[in-house]
């Protein structure tokens, strides 16, 4: 045997080994070569695949969803854009000038010689008045004949001018039809028709975490701006406050972190149908990105109340109250932690004259337990209860006078302009 052959042999036997102790270490070296062969003609799991591959998975499978999305809310868009309006308002402003004038006029003439003529001194002076623009926001139509929705504080100053700028850059001047004595809506009026209507959807259906979308006039400046997020809270209760409303308690409010800027107030919030399920209406200063919106449903009696009579017709049951927690029932020394105890302010007497409590027979320091068997609670106050409710509702109030438990039965009147 020559030294080629056993140099093959020895190789041969040492590749033998090698490959027996790497996939069996009951291969024998006589077919280990068949192994190696039936290896190598494995298929290889996909994830081991190079994602340039051919048969790697088509990243549009991926995207694909991310596409429907970006559809969905552009068309949301499209679709409720053109009812999306902005708002002007206007007032008539003095003109104050620097008008020249002299200090020294009311002096005796030696002591006016003693000044001299030298020196020119100027004061502020008003000269006359100029319309100019104080203030801006948004809203939406609801009615092709030019009724249009938006925030109270929106539209607070009777003293201004209102003009609508619509998204098809026409120019109509507004009135006020209806401000809500109880809730942040006004309802004002464009004399035009065929306009298009926003379409309304239904906010007792959202759901945390769902798209929404907000659009409006940003900073007053920023037409049609849209912003995304999501419904970030439900049944919120807020205390807002501006110049134009001061401080007031808004109730059963939508949170969203879709961003909503000074000029956003009136816009609407939509779902990815393009409907709106929201007026907005507040944010949060300082915060990032914590805004709030009106439900859509809570402004539905106000628009029909419109439509119907022409003003917003609001049940009130009259009185004043503080709504009950664990706190207040403790320093108060009071006997359930929930209710609305009926109690005089500052600004008036707690049961109001010629009212429906008061011709029902509520008394002051009564605590209001439930009405048609629905308990009050912080989240569902006496004032959020009632506006459920009709002009003309018979209700029955659960009350805790004293010690005694007692049943009141009212019928809710209109509320009286203020």
């Amino acid at each position: 045997m020559n030294k080629k052959v056993i140099f093959l042999i020895i190789t041969v036997a040492l590749i033998g080994s090698f490959f027996g102790s790497a996939f069996s270490a009951r291969l024998s070296q006589a077919n280990f070569l068949d192994n190696i062969f039936n290896f190598l003609k494995k298929p290889v799991a996909p994830e081991t695949l190079s994602p340039n591959k051919e048969n790697s998975p088509p990243s549009q499978s991926l995207y694909k969803p991310v596409v429907d999305y970006e559809q969905a809310v552009i068309k949301a868009v499209e679709k409720a854009s053109p009812s999306v309006v902005s708002i002007v308002i206007s007032k008539d402003l003095p003109i104050v000038e620097q008008c020249p004038y002299n200090p020294f006029s009311g002096l005796p003439p030696e002591f006016r010689d003693f000044f001299g003529g030298g020196f020119q001194f100027y004061q502020p002076c008003e000269k006359g008045t100029k319309k100019q623009e104080v203030g801006g926001g948004s809203g939406f139509i609801i009615s092709a004949d030019g009724l249009i929705l938006t925030n109270k504080h929106v539209a607070a100053d009777a003293k201004a001018d209102y003009t609508v700028l619509t998204n098809d850059g026409k120019k109509y001047e507004a009135k006020v039809l209806a401000r809500d004595p109880a809730q942040d809506l006004a309802i004002l009026k464009i004399d035009t028709n065929g306009l298009p209507a926003a379409a309304l959807g239904d906010s007792d259906e959202i759901k945390l975490g769902q798209s929404a979308i907000a659009i409006g006039n940003a900073l007053g400046e920023f037409r049609n701006t849209v912003s995304v997020g999501v419904i970030s809270g439900l049944a919120r209760n807020i205390t807002a406050s501006g110049q134009s409303i001061g401080t007031e308690t808004i109730q059963g409010v939508i949170q969203t972190d879709a961003a909503i800027n000074p000029g956003n107030s009136g816009g609407p919030l939509l779902n990815l149908r393009g409907e709106v399920i929201g007026i907005n209406t507040a944010i949060v200063s300082g915060a990032q990105n914590i805004g709030f919106a009106i439900p859509i449903n809570q402004a539905k009696r106000a628009i029909k109340s419109v439509k119907e009579t022409g003003s917003i017709k609001v049940p009130y049951l009259g009185v004043r109250y503080l709504m009950l927690n664990e706190e207040i029932a403790k320093s108060q020394k009071l006997p359930v932690q929930n209710g609305a105890l009926v109690r005089g302010t500052t600004e008036g007497s707690a049961v109001m004259p010629d009212s429906p409590a008061a011709k029902a027979g509520l008394q002051a320091e009564d605590i209001i337990l439930e009405i048609n068997g629905e308990e009050l609670t912080q989240d569902k106050t006496l004032s959020f209860i009632i506006q459920k409710y009709n002009i003309g509702d018979a209700l029955s109030l659960k009350v805790r006078r004293g010690e005694k438990i007692v049943t009141i039965n009212v019928t809710l009147a209109e509320r009286p302009e203020l």
